[in-house]
């Protein structure tokens, strides 16, 4: 289950919270007492919520206070033993042309540390929204709005990288899908 980055959730169309999967799960708890829903699943079923960076829905097990919901949904912590501390180093293999080999290993920063350079300046230079963000936010739009007038022509605007369109043809639906659609758009991630 996709436990890192930001998650959002709604009831019906209300935006209930929107934050790190801890945030987001204790304020929807928070909110499902506030308005007396029960702690069962059963009546949850207008609660929708979102991965933010794909798009998907994901479902928790929200029964129960808001402290037992975060201890059996959120990732237990993992204990560190005798060893090296991992520092987010991942090791993969790398196929490259001779040349390219020799390129690499005659600049300053060795291979390791110039690839790193490279992959963040391409990420720096890649289009403001990226396919995979367009459809992170098309799945998001389909399961909130498909229903809605003026989806299809939405998303097409959405893929056509049309966004004016796209802000003509969402304007008439409920202001929090709206607000969630524009805050994708813009997210740096």
């Amino acid at each position: 289950m996709q436990t890192n980055g930001t998650f959002t959730s709604f009831h019906d169309v209300q935006k209930i919270a929107s934050g790190t999967l801890a945030e987001t799960l204790a304020t929807t708890r928070t909110y499902l007492d506030s308005q007396g829903l029960a702690k069962d699943q059963g009546s949850l079923e207008h609660l929708l919520i979102f991965h933010d960076q794909t798009g998907r829905q994901v479902e928790f097990d929200l029964r129960g206070t808001s402290q037992e919901v975060l201890e059996r949904n959120l990732p237990q912590p993992e204990t560190t033993g005798p060893g090296r501390p991992k520092l987010g180093v991942v090791s993969k293999e790398v196929t490259l042309l001779p040349r390219h080999w020799e390129w690499l290993e005659s600049q300053p920063k060795g291979i390791s540390g110039t690839l790193r350079l490279l992959v963040d300046e391409a990420r720096r230079h890649s289009p403001a929204v990226s396919a995979k963000k367009l459809e992170a936010i098309d799945k998001f739009m389909l399961a909130m709005a498909g229903n809605l007038a003026g989806y299809e022509e939405a998303s097409r605007a959405l893929y056509s990288r049309d966004f004016d369109r796209l802000e003509r043809q969402i304007s008439a639906w409920p202001e929090d899908i709206q607000s969630f659609v524009r805050d994708r758009l813009a997210a740096g991630d």
